[in-house]
């Protein structure tokens, strides 16, 4: 078993630098628009010959009501309608995209997000993935990882029924936070009750995993109210937790312009509110995963986090980073192979390409060799806490020290401070390191010192 984390202060105020979350490497920031359709369909070919399993990403933008803190791609409307002509060019891409892949391809994994998913109506749902299984191989055996993101004001005891009809077993519950003061301020207003009645079906349900999504950081948040918060959702005894870090970016995100900084806590506020997350979590038997998130000691991922075998994609961390993802709707992102691309994130757009019987594909980036190398490294180092050079040598065909010398003083400054464990074989992220794991993985990122670090999260 891993060991549990150490807090270390010092550290911590040393390492938390602003940088990518390494959903993918290259980030994509790196996306540039020379890569087209042209280069998707190619891929697609290739994952056809291959053999690949499928992970798909459903994106539904829609949602009745702006949270203020919201950075995702989303339409904010109370029109129903709305959704229906996006469906029918959702739909014509699921069937442009498939033409492409080979039916025995299986999809193992299967994710709405958003938005708000269960925004569709029930007829919707049912229609979207019917026209899904029409074209893609989905399991019907309940042996698939098929989660969707719930917004507890949007669903109920008969949306939960349809979705384990459909064949989701897993749902992602968006919370954030339970104090009534923080709620107004993020115009989320969602109650326990409601909440746990969610969760109270997808048990009855046999759903196979619950995840709760919360944020720390947040308008009028301070260190008690957000461990009663805590409390209270370890009383529901989720499977996985999600701890975020709020990013107040108002010049990008134009709803986080309603925010009032003034009420935002303080950074050493939101350093204590993390401590005692983290203690409170480790206390009720869950494990830190990595990058804000933690699990019961037998869910999937710290299974395969003891077996070495956890990875992360644009989905986040997965037991299924071997298989080609594929985005579909207004902003996803598809990882095909050594592709990556990405569906014009502008709601016309992407309808008028579809209605025009193109893909919506408006840029990406294929991975040269050196990418290759390094999305191998920041992999190991983000899902084990564990780099082990004779491996890389032999996949890459490469002296580890000699390709990344220039690296050596900083990781030695590293394993100085503490973070790390570095010899002739191997780095080893220490218990004090691991929340600041994304600052490791920083220092093998060879597009990172021409970034603008203001695109980025804070790593604590």
């Amino acid at each position: 078993m891993l060991d549990a984390i150490r807090w270390d202060t010092d550290l911590i105020r040393r390492y938390d630098l602003a940088g990518p979350r390494y959903t993918s490497y290259p980030t994509a920031v790196q996306f540039n628009s020379q890569v087209g359709t042209f280069d998707l369909f190619h891929a697609l070919r290739d994952s056809r010959k291959a053999q690949r399993p499928l992970s798909l990403y459903v994106h539904v933008p829609f949602c009745a009501n702006i949270c203020y803190y919201c950075a995702c791609n989303k339409v904010i409307t109370k029109d129903r309608g709305r959704a229906l002509p996006y469906l029918q060019r959702l739909e014509q891409e699921i069937q442009l995209i498939a033409c492409h892949l080979d039916p025995a391809q299986t999809v193992e994994q299967l994710h709405f997000g958003g938005g708000t998913p269960t925004f569709l109506s029930h007829d919707e749902l049912r229609q979207l993935m019917a026209h899904l299984r029409k074209h893609f191989n989905l399991l019907d055996d309940d042996s698939g990882d098929y989660g969707i993101e719930i917004d507890p004001r949007e669903a109920d005891w008969s949306t939960m029924g349809l979705l384990r009809e459909l064949g989701f077993n897993r749902v992602s519950i968006g919370l954030q936070d339970l104090d009534p003061a923080v709620q107004r301020a993020v115009n989320r207003l969602q109650s326990l009750e409601e909440t746990r009645a969610v969760i109270d079906a997808a048990r009855t349900l046999q759903f196979r995993s619950i995840n709760i999504d919360l944020i720390y950081g947040l308008p009028r948040q301070t260190p008690d109210n957000f461990a009663r918060t805590v409390e209270e959702v370890i009383n529901l005894q989720p499977d996985r937790l999600s701890v975020f870090n709020y990013a107040h970016l108002p010049e990008r995100f134009l709803p986080q312009r309603r925010i009032n900084s003034n009420e935002l806590p303080t950074p050493a506020q939101k350093l204590e509110m993390l401590q005692r997350t983290i203690e409170q979590l480790t206390a009720a038997g869950y494990r830190y995963i990595g990058m804000d998130h933690f699990a019961l000691p037998d869910d999937e991922l710290a299974i395969a986090q003891e077996e070495s075998t956890l990875q992360r994609n644009f989905q986040g961390y997965t037991t299924h980073g071997h298989c080609d993802l594929i985005g579909l709707g207004v902003s996803a992102i598809s990882q095909i192979g050594d592709l990556y691309c990405q569906n014009s994130s502008d709601l016309n757009q992407y309808q008028n390409a579809l209605a025009s019987s193109q893909l919506a594909t408006s840029r990406g980036l294929l991975c040269n060799a050196d990418d290759r190398l390094r999305r191998a490294v920041i992999q190991q180092l983000i899902c084990t806490f564990n780099l082990e050079f004779a491996q890389i040598e032999r996949d890459f065909n490469i002296d580890f020290q000699g390709y990344f010398g220039e690296l050596w003083p900083q990781l030695h400054d590293m394993a100085k401070d503490g973070l790390i464990e570095l010899d002739s074989e191997r780095i080893t992220v220490l218990p004090a390191g691991r929340l600041l794991v994304r600052s490791v993985c920083m220092v093998f990122d060879a597009y990172l010192e021409h970034h603008n670090r203001q695109r980025f999260s804070r790593v604590i």
